[in-house]
């Protein structure tokens, strides 16, 4: 699919090299940016549909630029330097870099984009959240409807600031994912977050009985449920018995399946279980 306005945007950044939060296109074409003296771009890692295998979205993720295509994660070195203000812009950028890498990119197909929200910026931004990013998307006429962004797992205590920042992302017109720390916490935010996604850690599975009630009463309220860090045969294997027992469809990600790669997956590839 083609986006002329992103294109032309590109087309004015591949020669630019400017300040520090710049961004400019490199030899090939993608987009990078600088922070704190650090050039990065983007990686993308398919979550799956469990059952078919097919790719139905890719979770963008910051990279040092590398001769390897994959680079090195960034974001934890660089959040643990910034200030709440910096990591609110290092979170931006990141989310910028890669909307116009992914997009960018024939392979992006019908697929979803997923985006992290640092839990920093859940408490550093007091204004509209989602509307800064709202505007850079519809001022480049990217498809809003297939971002969705990731929300960061929550404390009890901080159960009303996600109450706060999700519904303003719903009011801007996102879709929004919601990390767990277990299949309790969930089934405590189902119908007070009202989320389009769940995501829950495969190393934490633990407690059967309820990621069970979980995976039913987030099938009967149509919010997908993607399990992500599966590593391992065992892992994917876990997850296949789970979702049997539930008798509901799941996504998943992880190493096992896919690395992130700068470059999204071609047709066959994307199809491949």
């Amino acid at each position: 699919m083609s986006f002329p306005i992103l294109q032309k945007y590109l087309a004015r950044l591949s020669d630019a090299h400017g300040a520090a939060s710049s961004i400019w296109l490199d030899h090939e074409g993608k987009a990078q940016g600088r922070f704190f003296n650090c050039t990065m771009s983007s990686a993308f890692q398919p979550i799956r549909d469990l059952d078919s295998g097919a790719v139905r979205a890719y979770e963008g993720l910051a990279r040092s630029v590398s001769a390897q295509d994959q680079g090195l994660s960034l974001w934890k070195l660089l959040d643990h330097a910034a200030s709440d203000d910096e990591s609110v812009a290092l979170d931006r950028l990141c989310r910028m870099l890669h909307a116009m890498n992914f997009f960018r990119q024939a392979g992006a197909a019908q697929a979803d984009l997923y985006l992290n929200v640092h839990d920093r910026l859940l408490s550093a931004v007091s204004s509209n959240h989602g509307h800064a990013f709202r505007r850079i998307l519809d001022a480049l006429e990217l498809p809003l409807a297939r971002v969705v962004l990731q929300l960061p797992a929550a404390t009890p205590q901080q159960g009303w600031l996600l109450n706060y920042v999700s519904d303003n992302y719903r009011r801007n017109g996102f879709r929004f994912a919601v990390n767990l720390h277990s299949a309790r916490d969930g089934l405590a935010v189902l119908d007070r977050l009202r989320p389009d996604v769940f995501k829950l850690d495969v190393r934490e599975l633990q407690d059967r009985e309820g990621l069970l009630a979980l995976l039913r009463r987030s099938a009967a309220a149509r919010v997908a449920v993607v399990f992500r860090r599966l590593e391992t045969p065992q892992h994917l294997a876990a997850v296949r018995e789970l979702g049997a027992a539930a008798g509901v469809s799941l996504l998943v990600q992880g190493y096992v399946l896919d690395e992130p790669r700068s470059v999204l997956l071609e047709e066959p590839a994307r199809r491949a279980a």
